[in-house]
């Protein structure tokens, strides 16, 4: 973030409320925080201002696409120079497939989650990402049966938990 944003609880449910769905007006925003229409527009403005709302996004639901993948691949790495791992990185950046990466600690170094059309293209983004790639040592696919829950809401603050009711 370019500046230091202090946040309120007003703030903390506003973000919320955006990442759940930010397709909803300002006055639907306003009726749930308890603000103005104007004053959800400030806020949101101060937000994309300082860098802590980077961008919006349409979020499609899976269950249109009857072809559908969901992989987490597992990927373990030759021990390489830092600048081969960045271009690596680079690599995977430059997917479309590519929904997600971590560099992780343990065993994997990496764990990247790909969404494809099917087990062909599936097959295509593989060999392409961790086939034809010297600097993969092993990687291991494991395929999503049932997508339990996807989300990529950020807490703003802890979630208070052992409150009487859940």
């Amino acid at each position: 973030m370019a500046k230091k944003l202090v946040l309120d609880d007003t703030d903390h449910h506003l973000l919320a409320e955006l990442q759940a769905d930010a397709g909803r007006t300002l006055r639907e925003l306003g009726e749930l925080v308890g603000l103005s229409p104007s004053a959800v527009q400030r806020r949101i403005g101060r937000y994309r201002d300082t860098g802590l709302v980077a961008r919006t996004a349409a979020v499609l639901d899976s269950r249109f696409s009857a072809d559908l993948i969901i992989a987490v691949c597992l990927v373990a790495m030759e021990r390489a120079a830092k600048r081969l791992l960045v271009a690596y990185e680079h690599k995977l950046l430059a997917a479309p497939e590519v929904q997600q990466v971590y560099d992780v600690s343990g065993e994997w170094d990496y764990v990247v989650v790909l969404t494809t059309s099917g087990m062909a293209h599936h097959n295509q983004v593989a060999e392409h990402l961790f086939k034809d790639t010297a600097d993969v040592r092993r990687y291991m696919t494991l395929f999503v049966l049932n997508p339990v829950r996807t989300g990529s809401a950020i807490p703003t603050r802890p979630r208070p938990y052992g409150r009487q009711g859940e």
